[in-house]
């Protein structure tokens, strides 16, 4: 029997219901992120090589963002009352393992990080929930609202060092924990489904095969693979790469990585709000050119102060813009049923994207003692999604089905 709701929905209601999902999007990254600070740490005492170290940060990116697709599909279905507890209670288990014993050995690293991966899917929970909650006029800004949640791996470069150096190895990871175990308590007793939740009746198989049908999915995956895959990147590469290339302490290059997560946290809403006023595809087209930019400066690797601080804040400000605008995107033009199942897919591929960066960047630098090619690559891969969005997104207009319009409408009268 589902939970029974008020007959209408107030102002308060829907901002408790977001402040909500975005607390546990938060909690759920700041899990997902635990290893990246660490990293530089767990390479000295386990003696890996550049590559093993990104592919140790890597890991849990790749399963978050896989796990997604069923997730997302599975929100669909069962409503984040159900899903948000969860997953967070899922991703204790891996957290404790990591920080009790997985910590010693790069195959507990490995196999953790795996698992931590749960923690990732938290996003596709939180999309079609707030989505369902807010009128399409608001849904750029709600949902780039709920994005700011991935400022919890800013929660975690603060805080991770710290905690070890006032502890030991497993105390950020218990922290994390009790965090999660209290978010999935405060969740199954406070969060609801909103009224009229379009529930879809056929199976998830079949529902993934029409997501994949839909145009705005790959069109939303490849602009969020750039987006959303670039600011994953360097939220968990940045701590190796300023201390290889800069020479950073471990404590100042987590810093230093931290404010580039909260510029883009900071403009991840920006860009839904500026997505509600005029076309998202604007917003996105600037966002990538910012992108473009940024990266050609930074291949050259200057000095910090101030050019190459310069280059990663902006490079920071677009992604999180064009983060937002792209799931403003998706809440614009994908059918009311099936936003859960295509934020599945499309943060899929934004989880994806952020996964080969690193790897990348840790083969070049190991063959050629520089990171310029891989941030050529970024150029290269930024200017090709802004053609894409100045061409075939910006021609597609209105959602897909026009049943699906008229179910929307209904759900939120």
């Amino acid at each position: 029997m589902s939970t029974p709701q008020p007959p209408t929905v107030t102002g308060g209601r829907r901002a408790l219901m977001l402040a909500l999902a975005t607390v546990g999007f938060a909690v759920n990254f700041w899990a997902w992120a635990l290893l990246s600070p660490l990293a530089p740490k767990f390479k000295d005492a386990l003696h890996l090589s550049s590559f093993q170290q990104a592919l140790l940060v890597a890991v849990p990116v790749v399963v978050g963002s896989i796990g997604r697709i069923p997730v997302g599909a599975l929100t669909d279905r069962y409503g984040g009352r159900i899903m948000f507890p969860l997953v967070s209670l899922t991703t204790i288990v891996p957290v404790l393992y990591v920080g009790l014993a997985g910590h010693t050995s790069l195959a507990g690293l490995l196999v953790g990080g795996f698992f931590l991966g749960i923690g990732g899917t938290a996003f596709a929970v939180g999309v079609p929930f707030v989505n369902n909650w807010f009128p399409p006029q608001r849904r750029g800004l709600a949902v780039g609202v709920f994005g700011a949640g991935m400022g919890g791996t800013a929660i975690s470069a603060l805080t991770t060092v710290k905690l070890v150096n006032a502890g030991s190895t497993a105390t950020p990871f218990v922290v994390t924990s009790v965090v999660l175990a209290l978010y999935a308590l405060v969740s199954w007793l406070l969060l609801r489904d909103a009224p009229g939740r379009v529930v879809p009746a056929e199976p998830l198989a079949r529902r993934l095969a029409a997501t994949a049908r839909l145009r705005i999915t790959w069109q939303a995956a490849v602009l969020y693979a750039v987006a959303f895959g670039g600011y994953v990147a360097f939220s968990v590469y940045l701590p190796a790469y300023l201390k290889t290339a800069y020479g950073l302490t471990q404590a100042d290059a987590a810093n230093r990585m931290a404010g580039f997560v909260v510029l883009a946290v900071i403009m991840r809403p920006v860009g839904g709000w500026l997505s509600d006023r005029i076309p998202a595809t604007r917003v996105l087209a600037v966002s990538l050119a910012v992108v473009a930019a940024g990266a050609v400066v930074q291949s050259f690797t200057p000095g910090l102060a101030p050019l190459g601080t310069i280059a990663f804040l902006s490079m920071a400000a677009a992604l999180g813009a064009g983060s937002g605008a792209t799931f403003a995107l998706v809440a614009q033009r994908a059918p009311a049923n099936m936003v859960g199942s295509v934020t599945g897919v499309v943060g899929a591929a934004g989880g994806l994207g952020g996964f080969v960066p690193p790897l990348v960047m840790g083969v070049v630098y190991e063959q050629y003692g520089s990171y310029a090619a891989g941030l050529a690559a970024l150029v290269v891969v930024a200017l090709g999604a802004l053609l894409l969005t100045v061409t075939a997104v910006a021609h597609g207009t209105g959602t897909e089905q026009p049943a699906a319009r008229r179910t929307r409408k209904t759900a939120h009268v």
